[in-house]
């Protein structure tokens, strides 16, 4: 067994026991907002979507909902604004702190994902070809609920520039880059810096 298969199999073994422990620490208040949620708008306590994994696996990907019923279907669609009036009072506070992604926890322990490693995104159906190259090449690893673009500002980064930060990500990934992008993720959670793009507008990628 070479060294990086042994960090491989070293980094699944930490994202196993971190995010089982999260999801059981966290499990408390996960029915706490699953009950506001119900009480705050009509619909489901998760927004599940279906999104790409390693490989080109198709997993669904779970978040709180924030957004009222069938949102996707109306106003921006997948896309979304600071201040949409699809966005549920609860949502605008789960969205402002990150606390609507925290079910991906769940998403870690059956394997969709790991703690870090590029966002996972829908199907790509544009028509750049760079880009194209670009997201099937961060396919290769498994997607990440924590990325490098997440310290770099969000989604105030341009998608070209989000693509090549995942590639440097995967071309030059360690334990040591985890730990880090997991830190200052942390911070850049509690800064609520680039929630939302470019004029309080979040698109989807093109």
């Amino acid at each position: 067994m070479n060294n990086k298969r042994f960090l491989k199999i070293i980094k699944r073994i930490i994202d196993f026991l971190i995010s089982l422990l999260a999801v059981i620490a966290m499990s408390p208040f996960f029915l706490i907002i699953a009950i506001l949620i119900k009480l705050d708008s009509k619909g489901s306590v998760f927004f599940v979507q279906k999104r790409v994994g390693k490989n080109g696996k198709i997993f669904n990907f779970l978040k709180f909902r924030t957004m009222v019923e069938n949102a996707e279907k109306i106003g921006l669609g997948i896309g979304v604004k600071k201040n949409d009036q699809r966005i549920t009072k609860l949502g605008k506070f789960l969205r402002e702190w990150t606390i609507d992604e925290s079910p991906q926890f769940i998403n870690i322990l059956k394997g969709d994902i790991s703690l870090v490693g590029p966002r996972p995104l829908p199907l790509y159906d544009g028509q750049d070809e760079n880009l194209k190259k670009l997201w099937q090449k961060r396919t290769s690893v498994k997607p990440g609920l924590v990325s490098l673009v997440d310290i770099k500002g969000r989604n105030l980064v341009p998608w070209k520039k989000r693509l090549e930060y995942d590639i440097w990500y995967i071309d030059n990934w360690s334990l040591w880059l985890d730990f880090k992008i997991l830190v200052l993720g942390f911070f850049a959670v509690l800064s609520r810096k680039g929630v939302y793009g470019e004029s309080g507008i979040n698109k989807p990628l093109k």
